[in-house]
Protein backbone atom coordinates (compact mmCIF):
# COMPACT_ATOMS: atom_id res chain seq x y z
CA UNK A 1 0.00 0.00 0.00
CA UNK A 2 1.27 3.46 -0.85
CA UNK A 3 2.35 5.45 2.18
CA UNK A 4 -0.48 7.66 3.41
CA UNK A 5 0.17 11.34 4.05
CA UNK A 6 -2.06 12.44 6.93
CA UNK A 7 -3.72 15.84 7.24
CA UNK A 8 -1.44 16.58 10.20
CA UNK A 9 1.70 16.20 8.08
CA UNK A 10 3.73 19.44 7.81
CA UNK A 11 3.78 18.99 4.03
CA UNK A 12 0.06 19.78 4.02
CA UNK A 13 0.09 22.78 6.35
CA UNK A 14 3.09 24.24 4.47
CA UNK A 15 1.07 24.67 1.29
CA UNK A 16 -0.02 28.31 0.85
CA UNK A 17 -3.60 29.35 0.22
CA UNK A 18 -4.39 31.65 -2.69
CA UNK A 19 -8.01 32.26 -1.77
CA UNK A 20 -10.02 32.73 -4.95
CA UNK A 21 -13.12 34.09 -3.23
CA UNK A 22 -15.47 31.60 -4.86
CA UNK A 23 -18.83 31.57 -3.12
CA UNK A 24 -20.43 28.83 -1.11
CA UNK A 25 -23.62 27.49 -2.67
CA UNK A 26 -26.40 25.24 -1.44
CA UNK A 27 -26.26 21.89 -3.25
CA UNK A 28 -29.99 21.19 -2.74
CA UNK A 29 -31.77 23.51 -5.22
CA UNK A 30 -32.42 21.80 -8.52
CA UNK A 31 -32.15 18.32 -7.09
CA UNK A 32 -28.94 17.46 -8.94
CA UNK A 33 -27.71 15.45 -5.98
CA UNK A 34 -29.43 13.23 -3.46
CA UNK A 35 -28.91 14.87 -0.06
CA UNK A 36 -29.05 12.96 3.22
CA UNK A 37 -29.75 15.13 6.31
CA UNK A 38 -27.99 12.91 8.87
CA UNK A 39 -25.19 15.48 9.41
CA UNK A 40 -27.41 18.57 9.30
CA UNK A 41 -26.03 21.17 11.71
CA UNK A 42 -28.04 23.78 13.64
CA UNK A 43 -27.07 26.54 11.20
CA UNK A 44 -27.98 24.32 8.20
CA UNK A 45 -24.58 24.84 6.59
CA UNK A 46 -23.86 21.15 5.97
CA UNK A 47 -25.31 21.27 2.44
CA UNK A 48 -23.04 24.05 1.18
CA UNK A 49 -19.92 23.74 -0.98
CA UNK A 50 -17.77 26.03 -3.07
CA UNK A 51 -19.45 26.35 -6.45
CA UNK A 52 -16.49 24.79 -8.26
CA UNK A 53 -16.69 21.69 -6.08
CA UNK A 54 -20.41 21.32 -6.73
CA UNK A 55 -19.82 21.63 -10.48
CA UNK A 56 -17.37 18.74 -10.29
CA UNK A 57 -19.76 16.59 -8.28
CA UNK A 58 -22.44 17.06 -10.92
CA UNK A 59 -19.90 16.07 -13.56
CA UNK A 60 -18.92 12.99 -11.52
CA UNK A 61 -22.53 11.95 -11.16
CA UNK A 62 -23.02 12.14 -14.92
CA UNK A 63 -20.14 9.67 -15.30
CA UNK A 64 -21.68 7.05 -13.00
CA UNK A 65 -23.13 3.85 -14.42
CA UNK A 66 -26.84 3.96 -15.16
CA UNK A 67 -28.98 3.46 -12.07
CA UNK A 68 -26.51 5.01 -9.60
CA UNK A 69 -26.38 8.42 -7.96
CA UNK A 70 -24.13 10.22 -5.54
CA UNK A 71 -25.58 10.54 -2.04
CA UNK A 72 -24.31 13.77 -0.47
CA UNK A 73 -23.98 13.67 3.33
CA UNK A 74 -21.85 16.64 4.42
CA UNK A 75 -20.01 19.53 2.83
CA UNK A 76 -19.17 22.79 4.60
CA UNK A 77 -18.44 22.57 8.30
CA UNK A 78 -18.02 25.75 10.39
CA UNK A 79 -14.54 25.98 11.94
CA UNK A 80 -15.98 25.91 15.47
CA UNK A 81 -17.76 22.64 14.72
CA UNK A 82 -14.58 21.25 13.14
CA UNK A 83 -12.65 22.06 16.33
CA UNK A 84 -15.35 20.36 18.39
CA UNK A 85 -15.16 17.19 16.30
CA UNK A 86 -11.36 17.11 16.37
CA UNK A 87 -11.05 17.63 20.11
CA UNK A 88 -13.77 15.11 20.85
CA UNK A 89 -11.98 12.40 18.90
CA UNK A 90 -8.56 13.39 20.27
CA UNK A 91 -9.95 13.18 23.82
CA UNK A 92 -11.23 9.67 23.11
CA UNK A 93 -7.85 8.58 21.77
CA UNK A 94 -6.15 10.16 24.79
CA UNK A 95 -8.40 8.28 27.19
CA UNK A 96 -7.86 4.97 25.38
CA UNK A 97 -4.10 5.46 25.01
CA UNK A 98 -2.82 7.40 28.05
CA UNK A 99 0.78 6.48 27.21
CA UNK A 100 0.70 8.24 23.83
CA UNK A 101 2.48 11.62 23.63
CA UNK A 102 0.58 14.67 22.41
CA UNK A 103 2.16 14.53 18.95
CA UNK A 104 0.96 10.97 18.41
CA UNK A 105 -2.55 11.85 19.59
CA UNK A 106 -2.65 14.76 17.13
CA UNK A 107 -1.44 12.61 14.25
CA UNK A 108 -3.77 9.71 15.04
CA UNK A 109 -6.74 12.04 15.38
CA UNK A 110 -6.03 13.43 11.92
CA UNK A 111 -6.68 10.01 10.37
CA UNK A 112 -10.37 10.63 11.03
CA UNK A 113 -10.88 14.36 11.68
CA UNK A 114 -8.79 17.06 10.03
CA UNK A 115 -6.92 19.51 12.29
CA UNK A 116 -9.07 22.66 12.41
CA UNK A 117 -6.52 25.01 10.84
CA UNK A 118 -6.34 23.11 7.55
CA UNK A 119 -9.68 21.30 7.45
CA UNK A 120 -11.03 21.00 3.89
CA UNK A 121 -14.63 20.89 5.15
CA UNK A 122 -14.20 24.32 6.76
CA UNK A 123 -13.08 25.68 3.41
CA UNK A 124 -16.17 24.35 1.65
CA UNK A 125 -13.77 22.23 -0.38
CA UNK A 126 -14.62 18.74 0.89
CA UNK A 127 -17.60 16.46 0.71
CA UNK A 128 -18.51 13.24 2.49
CA UNK A 129 -20.60 11.11 0.18
CA UNK A 130 -21.44 7.61 -0.97
CA UNK A 131 -23.28 5.76 -3.73
CA UNK A 132 -26.99 5.05 -3.83
CA UNK A 133 -29.50 3.57 -6.25
CA UNK A 134 -32.19 5.69 -7.85
CA UNK A 135 -34.45 5.21 -4.81
CA UNK A 136 -31.77 6.54 -2.45
CA UNK A 137 -30.76 3.19 -0.97
CA UNK A 138 -27.07 3.15 -0.09
CA UNK A 139 -24.80 0.62 -1.74
CA UNK A 140 -22.36 -1.53 0.21
CA UNK A 141 -19.00 0.21 0.41
CA UNK A 142 -17.55 -1.93 3.17
CA UNK A 143 -18.28 0.17 6.26
CA UNK A 144 -20.87 2.66 7.31
CA UNK A 145 -20.04 6.24 6.42
CA UNK A 146 -17.96 7.96 9.11
CA UNK A 147 -16.83 4.70 10.69
CA UNK A 148 -13.60 5.52 12.53
CA UNK A 149 -10.46 3.37 12.28
CA UNK A 150 -11.11 1.73 15.64
CA UNK A 151 -14.72 0.80 14.94
CA UNK A 152 -13.97 -0.50 11.45
CA UNK A 153 -10.63 -2.15 12.27
CA UNK A 154 -9.12 -0.04 9.50
CA UNK A 155 -11.70 -0.94 6.86
CA UNK A 156 -12.57 2.76 6.52
CA UNK A 157 -9.25 3.17 4.67
CA UNK A 158 -10.01 3.44 0.97
CA UNK A 159 -7.63 0.64 -0.04
CA UNK A 160 -8.20 -1.52 3.03
CA UNK A 161 -7.89 -5.27 2.48
CA UNK A 162 -10.55 -7.64 3.68
CA UNK A 163 -13.68 -5.91 2.43
CA UNK A 164 -16.05 -7.77 0.13
CA UNK A 165 -15.62 -7.87 -3.64
CA UNK A 166 -18.89 -5.94 -3.97
CA UNK A 167 -17.73 -3.20 -1.63
CA UNK A 168 -14.37 -3.00 -3.40
CA UNK A 169 -16.10 -2.67 -6.79
CA UNK A 170 -18.40 0.05 -5.46
CA UNK A 171 -15.45 2.00 -4.05
CA UNK A 172 -13.78 1.78 -7.44
CA UNK A 173 -16.90 3.09 -9.20
CA UNK A 174 -17.15 6.00 -6.77
CA UNK A 175 -13.45 6.76 -6.94
CA UNK A 176 -13.25 6.61 -10.73
CA UNK A 177 -16.10 9.09 -11.21
CA UNK A 178 -14.81 11.55 -8.63
CA UNK A 179 -11.16 11.32 -9.69
CA UNK A 180 -12.07 11.95 -13.31
CA UNK A 181 -13.95 15.07 -12.18
CA UNK A 182 -10.80 16.39 -10.47
CA UNK A 183 -11.42 15.52 -6.82
CA UNK A 184 -8.93 13.74 -4.58
CA UNK A 185 -9.58 11.24 -1.81
CA UNK A 186 -8.30 11.30 1.76
CA UNK A 187 -7.14 7.68 1.87
CA UNK A 188 -8.11 7.00 5.48
CA UNK A 189 -11.77 7.73 4.65
CA UNK A 190 -13.28 6.22 1.51
CA UNK A 191 -16.16 8.72 1.62
CA UNK A 192 -14.09 11.94 1.88
CA UNK A 193 -13.25 13.76 -1.37
CA UNK A 194 -12.08 17.30 -1.99
CA UNK A 195 -11.04 19.87 -4.54
CA UNK A 196 -9.14 23.14 -4.13
CA UNK A 197 -7.93 22.66 -0.54
CA UNK A 198 -4.39 22.15 0.75
CA UNK A 199 -4.60 18.37 0.65
CA UNK A 200 -5.78 18.51 -2.96
CA UNK A 201 -2.84 20.81 -3.77
CA UNK A 202 -0.40 18.41 -2.12
CA UNK A 203 -1.76 15.43 -4.05
CA UNK A 204 -1.97 17.17 -7.44
CA UNK A 205 1.18 19.27 -7.18
CA UNK A 206 -0.69 22.56 -7.42
CA UNK A 207 1.39 25.50 -6.10
CA UNK A 208 -1.35 26.67 -3.73
CA UNK A 209 -4.79 25.84 -2.43
CA UNK A 210 -7.68 27.72 -4.01
CA UNK A 211 -9.85 27.73 -0.90
CA UNK A 212 -8.96 28.40 2.73
CA UNK A 213 -10.96 27.90 5.95
CA UNK A 214 -13.69 30.51 6.26
CA UNK A 215 -15.77 31.79 9.14
CA UNK A 216 -18.87 31.87 6.98
CA UNK A 217 -22.48 31.10 7.68
CA UNK A 218 -24.17 30.79 4.29
CA UNK A 219 -27.69 32.22 4.01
Amino acid sequence: MTEIVLMSDPKVSAIPVAECGERLVDVRPGGSLLVDPRKQDPADTFAYLRSGVLDRLVKAQEALPQGLRLLFVEGYRPPALQREYFEEYADRLRADNPEWPAERIHSAASRYVSPPGIAPHSAGAAVDLTLADLDGRELDLGTRMNADPEESAGSCYTDAPGISAEARANRQVLGSALSCAGLVNYPTEWWHWSFGDRYWAMVTGAPAALYGPAEITPR
